[in-house]
């Protein structure tokens, strides 16, 4: 009878020590959290803070909220008009096209005045005219007084609305020589407009 007692009790023993072997083991394998640095960044997606419009440079948009890297490098142009250009020029004259009733007509219009297209609400402002068109850098000129590359800056607005160019920019380009009237083209569902020619005072 001892000896059975004696046996259980060994047993047993046995028993509670592989138990708790066990456990201490499990609670060697829980990962244990790493003691955070002071001062430490959590980690996480990095967001650029785009520059506020107020500290961005002059002519620059600030990058971000969905602009591209060109997009906020955008350079507010300064048109020079040379002296001598000046003193030659008084009025461009544009080529209206009514694609509703399928005709064209001739306008000319002063240089730094305005024109209504006739049967329209459609109000054309006409800006700086460059005879011999030039852009380098963030300056827009004429590189001569010839007729080389006539081009003029306009805005163009339809019931007091800004239509042409896009809201923000000061002039829209047209250009009298065919393979560049295309480029910044004028969009109307009825009326076309582009440069004739220049007019000389």
């Amino acid at each position: 009878m001892r000896k059975s007692l004696l046996v259980l009790s060994v047993l047993m023993v046995a028993v509670v020590m592989v138990l708790s072997v066990a456990g201490c083991k499990k609670k060697e394998e829980q990962p244990q959290p790493a003691p955070q640095q002071q001062g430490a960044i959590p980690q996480g997606p990095i967001v650029e803070t785009p520059m506020s419009q107020s500290s961005a440079p002059e002519g620059q948009m600030p990058q971000g909220h969905g602009m591209t890297g060109s997009e906020s490098r955008k350079v507010e142009f300064q048109v020079v008009v040379p002296q001598e250009v000046k003193d030659n020029w008084a009025a461009v004259k544009f080529t209206i096209e009514d694609k509703v009733k399928n005709k064209q007509q001739e306008i000319s219009a002063p240089i730094g005045g305005e024109i209504k297209i006739p049967d329209s609400n459609l109000v054309v402002k006409v800006g700086p005219f460059l005879p011999d068109f030039r852009m380098d850098a963030n300056i827009i000129t004429s590189n001569s007084n010839e007729l080389n590359n006539p081009a003029v800056g306009v805005v163009i607005y339809e019931n007091g609305n800004q239509i042409f160019p896009e809201p923000g920019k000061k002039w829209g380009w047209f250009w009298s020589r065919k393979e560049l009237q295309t480029m910044h083209l004028f969009q109307h569902q009825r009326f076309a407009v582009v440069l004739k020619e220049g007019v000389k005072k």
